[in-house]
């Protein structure tokens, strides 16, 4: 058994019958389907194929501003992730949804392809000042926790509805319903 020689190290490309001590892929050359010759294999059964090397993809760096790396971006008090597209990532933001983000994108003529991280300074700027036009987050979770508090002082039906935690929307309840209702608790000495 011989060793792997570490020849890609040293900048030269392995000779038939060497192998680099990388991970490579090496290809029969009767035609067969690629597979992983074992390293344990002598020399000879590797000089009857074909070595190539993996290339395995570099990690795109972060933009940095001095020492400091942008991990996300803050746009309407929330962090929204780096590696997804502007479109996706505006959904982050409660209150902003698929057509919502859309418009916003349409309005600031920013491409809707385009990943968060290659955004410039202009851009989330812009963007900034458009997400600021909408009701979201905060604001937007007390104005709903407030039609609902209303609804359940005048004690209208959805209101009454909201306070017995059943749903609200006209479904049933004979069976399901366990999102509003809860789990099943078993009644003792009641059977069908």
């Amino acid at each position: 058994m011989s060793t792997p020689l570490p020849l890609a190290a040293a900048g030269r490309r392995p000779s038939e019958g060497q192998h680099c001590g990388n991970a490579c892929i090496l290809l029969p050359h009767h035609g067969a389907p690629a597979s992983r010759v074992p390293r344990s294999l002598t020399d000879d059964r590797r000089s009857h194929a074909t070595h190539l090397q993996l290339q395995t993809p570099q990690r795109a760096t972060l933009p940095s501003r001095g020492r400091l790396q942008i991990m996300n971006a803050r746009v309407g008090g929330v962090e929204i992730p780096n590696q997804k597209p502007i479109e996706y990532s505006l959904q982050y933001i409660f209150g902003i949804g698929h057509t919502t983000a859309k418009a916003i994108l349409a309005d600031t003529k920013i491409d809707p392809t385009i990943r968060t991280r290659d955004l410039t300074e202009e851009d989330l700027t812009t963007l900034r000042e458009e997400v600021d036009k909408y009701t979201i987050e905060g604001d937007l979770r007390r104005y709903v926790n407030l039609n609902i508090k209303r609804l359940k002082e005048i004690q209208c039906y959805r209101g009454r509805r909201h306070i017995m935690g059943l749903p609200v929307r006209g479904q049933g309840t004979k069976n399901n319903a366990r999102t509003r209702k809860g789990r099943a608790v078993a009644i003792p000495g009641k059977k069908k």
